[in-house]
């Protein structure tokens, strides 16, 4: 009797800590879409604002086409997660290089829609920091509490229900620091 009660008492925490993991998921999937609908507002901006480089625009529009087709990856399979990762991970990079380059516009960056939308772009950038953040937390407290005696049991019990999560990584290079100079 008391074998069955923590095993049902084991099995209630994993359900519980598997919908944290997707609660948090979503929460980062909301900050993605918010960072890829400023993106054709600012390609739209930067357009009307200047003669711009148009192999830039080009690739920011591609790598944001890239991560909506990269579909919403997913929270329990750790290759699904990866190639969501990469897509999103390209629309960072393709972005970075258009504010790279509109550096050397400064009537551009004078222009006031130019400057909000910086501010909100920056400010999507903070959140999917945030929300991959708490996700990662969320698949980590999932995964100990998965690993965990006797709950360990449970979860092969149920086999791919309750599987261990994967989690984001830093992007390629991340660890290395820019180079500037001037």
């Amino acid at each position: 009797m008391i074998a069955i009660a923590a095993s049902v008492s084991s099995y209630n925490k994993l359900v519980r800590a598997s919908q944290a993991v997707d609660g948090q998921w979503a929460q980062v999937e909301n900050a993605y879409e918010r960072r890829a609908d400023l993106v054709p507002n600012l390609v739209e901006t930067v357009k009307g604002a200047a003669k711009f480089e148009s192999s830039t625009l080009i690739a920011v529009t591609e790598a944001r086409s890239h991560a909506g087709q990269a579909g919403p990856g997913s929270a329990k399979d750790p290759a699904a997660l990866q190639k969501f990762q990469q897509a999103q991970d390209g629309l960072s990079s393709a972005l970075t290089r258009l504010l790279v380059v509109a550096e050397a516009y400064p009537d551009l960056k004078a222009t006031q829609a130019f400057r909000d939308l910086q501010v909100q772009l920056e400010g999507s950038e903070n959140r999917v920091a945030v929300e991959r953040m708490r996700f990662n937390e969320a698949a980590q407290a999932f995964n100990t509490r998965r690993s965990s005696f006797p709950t360990t049991w449970v979860a092969g019990m149920f086999k791919g229900r309750f599987a261990e999560r994967p989690y984001f990584h830093a992007q390629a290079g991340a660890a290395t620091a820019p180079r500037v100079s001037f």
